[in-house]
Formats: C-alpha cells, sequence, structure tokens
C-alpha cells in the first residue's frame, strides 16, 4: 500500500493513471492519497483501488518534495510504515499489525450486534425508546 500524505492540497493532481498503473506493476496493493489525483475514468477501469481527497486535471508534480517510509498524516489519521489499511466507499482506517486479530474480533462482534438489531426490527421487537426522547425533546 502506498499512503500518500499531501497536505490536503487539491490543486494539482499528485499521481494519475501512468503512476497508478505502475504502482499496480510492481505489487502495490493500492494507493490512499491525502491531495488529488487526475485520470479518474482510466484509474477506475482498473482493478487497483485508489483512495484520494480530491481530483484535479492538473498534472502531478514531477520533482517533490518528499520523504519515503516516515509516518504520514491522512485526513488526520496517522499512519505509520507497516501499518494495514482497510477501507471502502465510506473511509479508511490504518492499524499496526500487532493490533489486526484485536480489532477483527471486535469488528466481527459489532457486526453481530448490528444483526440482532436488523432481526430486532424486522420483528418488531426493537428497541426505539431512545427515538421518542429525542424526539419528544426535539418538539417544537
Amino acid at each position: 500500500m502506498l499512503v500518500i500524505d499531501a497536505g490536503g492540497d487539491v490543486t494539482n493532481a499528485v499521481i494519475g493513471g501512468i503512476l497508478s498503473f505502475y504502482a499496480a506493476t510492481i505489487g502495490t496493493v493500492g494507493v490512499v492519497l491525502d491531495g488529488a489525483i487526475r485520470d479518474v475514468a482510466e484509474i477506475r477501469e482498473r482493478d487497483f483501488p485508489v483512495y484520494a481527497r480530491g481530483v484535479n486535471h492538473r498534472g502531478p508534480y514531477k520533482d517533490g518534495p518528499g520523504e519515503i517510509n516516515v509516518p504520514v498524516s491522512v485526513g488526520g489519521m496517522v499512519v505509520n510504515p507497516g501499518d494495514i489499511v482497510v477501507g471502502d466507499q465510506d473511509g479508511l482506517m490504518a492499524f499496526a499489525r500487532d493490533e489486526a486479530e484485536l480489532l477483527i474480533e471486535k469488528a466481527r462482534a459489532h457486526l453481530a450486534t448490528e444483526a440482532r438489531t436488523i432481526q430486532a426490527m424486522k420483528e418488531g421487537r426493537w428497541d426505539r425508546s431512545f427515538l421518542d426522547a429525542l424526539e419528544a425533546r426535539c418538539a417544537n
């Protein structure tokens, strides 16, 4: 995974179709970029995940600045070299490898809780008293 801290700057793209293609061909599993990309249509045609803060048609910088294998910040989330980064359409998270087993366990427990909530809704057993209290406080 290539994680790039461009400080949230979207005035120029950091990578585009060519560099993302190259990253994929050398075994990179995806790109996370706190900055802009270009060539979105080209990138979307590939089975290679690219997450970016924005899009800009202005071409990538060719000569830095930058550092490699240092902690970076992506939208305020610190990502350290070697961290695991996972994401979907809703967002991203990063964590140290030694936390993976515990986080996976917690995620599975959370999914099970959500599944029970959905089942309770389907069966008409869902406790919505917190919504009733909220509605009562907000009533004009």
